[in-house]
């Protein structure tokens, strides 16, 4: 699903391999990951440039990722920088950890952005991200 590559975003490349994963389930898996998530992530990312990219991670009702604000509201809406998600993506820090440091803000309900860790850990357990 190159809809969501964005130029000049590396954060773009890791969720075209997250919709692909996604798309990439059984509607059991599916099912699963939506019941277990039941939510939607906003993802705002700064690259180095100072642009700003949007995509959605929707795990309460399609099971998909996409370009662009979350329809219907989001649950939480994550502000990050393109390296910090790359970090997160890679495990090399924890969203607790970004969060802590300022690397990472949200608006909404905090608890739920808690569950972005595992959503991209079972992604990569998956496709080898």
């Amino acid at each position: 699903m190159s809809s969501v590559k964005v130029d000049g975003f590396k954060s773009s490349e890791v969720l075209a391999a997250l919709a692909a994963v996604f798309e990439g389930y059984s509607d059991e898996e599916r099912k699963q990951q939506i019941k277990k998530t039941n939510g939607i992530f906003e993802l705002r990312v700064k690259n180095a440039g100072g642009q700003e990219g949007i995509w959605t991670i929707d795990l309460k009702n399609t099971g998909s990722v996409y370009l662009g604000e979350a329809k219907p509201k989001p649950n939480v809406t994550i502000l990050l920088s393109d390296e910090t998600f790359q970090d997160l993506a890679a495990g090399k820090v924890d969203g607790q950890k970004a969060f802590m440091t300022g690397k990472l803000k949200t608006k909404g309900n905090m608890m739920f952005a808690t569950k972005l860790d595992g959503v991209l850990k079972a992604a990569k357990a998956k496709a080898k991200l």
